[in-house]
């Protein structure tokens, strides 16, 4: 018999951590001032910015999609 409660650690999941985004790539910085590179979304406010895709541009928080033509 074993321990109470500890349960086997044979087959446990590993979660991988995500990748975070690098600091240069949401901001450019062009005469000591710094410009956005992506677009920000518009209902979720500033800070949170949408991805790129070739047919869109998406928000990852909301859900918003803006469709290019």
């Amino acid at each position: 018999m074993g321990k109470k409660g500890g349960g086997d650690k044979k087959g446990k999941k590993v979660r991988k951590k995500q990748a975070k985004p690098r600091k240069g790539e949401h901001y450019k910085i062009e005469g000591g001032k710094a410009q956005k590179t992506k677009m920000e979304c518009p209902k979720c406010g500033a800070g949170v910015f949408m991805a790129e895709h070739k047919d869109r541009q998406h928000c990852g928080r909301c859900g918003y999609t803006k469709w290019k033509k």
